[in-house]
């Protein structure tokens, strides 16, 4: 006994020798993008893959499903292990010999039955932290899909919000400004542009990333618990000293060994994919434009949405301006003492060259907007419902004092005259038109400005990092560790199963040439 299971260790021992599963390799490189660059590239003849991180390269994914390497060259060592002790039991059946042992006592068999019992114990308990920690696994994973592409749904729902209210000003300023028109009509091809695209990129890598987390859930869950199942029919074979049972056993113990240590190595790939992933969103928050996720990411660059931003900011400028002016001449021109008290529209919009955002320009009395892109979301809701009930209470002023200067067609040139109404009735539609234009500007704003900064994605990308990387990152963690704990110790419970197996045999083929030896002596 004491030989065969000096041999067992020995392959134990070789087994654990040959499955490096540390990080050190890894952790130490310089960089992440270091660490990713230098890995092997099955696909590229085992070159470094010599890239960063991008989930839709399948270089990338190749490399990194490489990483698990040593638990698939174990899962092959043990595989031909198994095949040659196969070969190894059939040769000796077919010779029919059997080497004569003695007995041992009783205290051995005790030793050996304690041992495949307490391995077994072992081995069931990594099996319950393996299953507890898949579900949770599975659980966070599903946790991080939803964030990830609720963002990208909450941004194109917003990207069509903004287009049916850039269409809407298209519509009430085309007669009037072709110009406004043009880049209204710029900005909504690029909205549905980034629309269908996030519609696209949604739609297939959500399903795509549904099917793996499932399968991957599936395939850990089903080859624990057959093997949990197996552990303990063995341990009720080995009590009834039932052999064909126990043989069959071992085959199909030897089998699904062979798999734990492949889904050793998958489970450490989806590790080590977890880690990239939160590694990159980290230095994503702390720098944008430097990162492989700048050019995957469905945002503007941050020079073209500031050139796209200041675009409107100024022609929202010029206009609000040039309304003031209008209304300031028509005070002026009628006395403005009984109109003193009527508001100007307040221009958040600084002046050239900058146009930047900066409401506390605006006048006491003016329509004050303030805050409005560097809120939360909560406040730019109450911020909207402010905005858009003083803007309308604006239009409403403006077209009432408009309308008593308005020279309508029914009248004579006289009489509007007389009536003091010296303005053509065409002013009075185009007014409205651009009054309105701008509430719905005014109102989509804070969307328009997320949309260009990328607002949504990067409040994911913070919830994730703050929030979900550091459990995710523990929970695949205990995965593979407790998957590695689970096949070291169901080698040790087959090398142990086999053992108590030939012993058997050998015991009985003794006892059997020694009752026929007997019966022929006597004969």
């Amino acid at each position: 006994m004491f030989k065969s299971s000096e041999n067992a260790i020995r392959f134990v021992l070789l087994l654990v020798s040959i499955t490096p599963f540390t990080q050190n390799s890894l952790v130490f490189a310089s960089t992440l993008s270091d660490r990713i660059a230098t890995r092997p590239d099955p696909l590229r003849k085992f070159k470094h893959y010599s890239r960063d991180y991008d989930i839709s390269d399948k270089h990338y994914w190749a490399s990194t499903a490489f990483t698990g390497i040593p638990g698939y060259a174990v899962a092959g060592v043990w595989l031909l292990s198994g095949l040659g002790f196969a070969v190894f039991v059939v040769v000796k059946n077919l010779n029919g010999s059997a080497s004569p042992v003695v007995d041992p006592p009783n205290s051995s068999n005790l030793i050996m039955f304690f041992l495949i019992v307490l391995f077994t114990v072992f081995a069931i308990s990594a099996s319950s932290v393996i299953i507890a920690a898949n579900q949770k696994s599975l659980q966070r994973a599903e946790k991080l899909e939803d964030t990830l592409f609720g963002a990208g749904d909450d941004t194109s729902q917003t990207m069509g919000k903004v287009r049916a209210t850039l269409r809407r000003m298209q519509t009430s300023l085309l007669p009037y400004d072709s110009k406004t028109c043009t880049l209204l009509d710029l900005i909504g091809h690029r909205l549905r542009k980034g629309s269908l695209r996030i519609h696209g990129f949604v739609g297939s890598t959500r399903k795509s990333c549904d099917q793996f987390i499932h399968t991957f859930y599936l395939v850990n869950l089903v080859a624990v618990s057959v093997n949990l199942v197996l552990l303990v029919a063995g341990l009720v074979l080995i009590t009834l000293h039932y052999r064909p049972g126990i043989i069959v056993l071992i085959f199909s113990c030897w089998i699904l060994t062979t798999f734990s240590w492949i889904l050793t190595g998958l489970d450490f790939f989806f590790y080590t994919f977890i880690g990239d992933t939160c590694s990159t969103l980290t230095n994503y928050m702390e720098d944008p434009r430097n990162n492989s996720l700048s050019d995957m990411l469905p945002c503007p660059k941050s020079m073209d949405s500031d050139i796209t931003l200041g675009q409107i900011n100024h022609g929202v400028h010029d206009f609000i301006a040039e309304i003031n002016s209008k209304i300031r001449e028509v005070l002026a021109s009628i006395g403005g003492t009984e109109y003193q008290p009527i508001p100007e529209i307040c221009d958040p919009f600084s002046a050239a060259p900058s146009f930047s955002y900066s409401p506390q320009i605006c006048r006491n009395d003016s329509i004050q907007v303030r805050n409005l892109p560097n809120v939360g979301h909560q406040t730019n809701l109450i911020l909207a419902s402010y905005i858009k009930k003083h803007t309308q209470t604006l239009i409403l002023t403006y077209s009432q004092v408009l309308s008593r200067f308005i020279c309508y067609e029914d009248n004579t040139t006289e009489n509007c005259q007389a009536d003091g109404r010296f303005l053509p009735e065409a002013v009075y539609p185009v007014s409205l038109a651009y009054c309105q234009s701008i509430q719905d500007f005014i109102d989509i704003y804070p969307d328009m400005f997320g949309l260009m900064k990328c607002s949504a994605v990067k409040r994911a990308f913070s919830d994730i990092v703050q929030r979900q990387c550091k459990p995710m990152r523990r929970t695949t963690k205990v995965l593979w560790s407790s998957m590695l704990v689970f096949s070291i110790v169901m080698v040790v419970v087959v090398l142990l199963w086999s053992d108590k197996a030939i012993r058997d045999r050998r015991r009985c083929s003794v006892r059997w040439s020694i009752f026929h030896r007997q019966v022929h002596g006597s004969s």
